[in-house]
């Protein structure tokens, strides 16, 4: 199954999965200095952002996770986003499929106003 893929201008690959088996499927390719983005809510995306960001990578990415997200859909407000690295996603057994945990993240606010353009 394809991901869902945007190129920014400055040529770099950000993909994102389409439902919680191609999130699985992005997570296993993920490298661990990669850059992945999540909601803080449930129902959304991983997208990573493919080798090494450049500027405004992570922003666009955190964008682009935001969007097709549950949160923006239902709520039409602002979505807090994870930032995090491959090497921080763990999966433990009991999981389900699509959902992972993480080690450490930091959070990016995403406004509305980015989500409207």
């Amino acid at each position: 199954m394809k991901f869902r893929e945007i190129i920014t201008k400055s040529g770099t690959h950000i993909l994102a999965g389409k439902d919680a088996k191609n999130n699985e499927e992005l997570v296993k390719i993920t490298k661990p200095s990669e850059e992945v983005f999540h909601t803080v809510k449930p129902g959304s995306p991983f997208v990573k952002i493919v080798g090494k960001p450049k500027r405004g990578d992570i922003k666009k990415a955190a964008i682009f996770c935001a969007k097709y997200s549950r949160d923006w859909k239902k709520n039409k407000k602002d979505v807090k986003i994870h930032r995090f690295k491959g090497k921080d996603i763990y999966k433990k057994d009991y999981m389900e499929i699509g959902t992972f945990g993480v080690k450490k993240f930091k959070i990016i606010n995403i406004k509305k106003e980015d989500l409207l353009k």
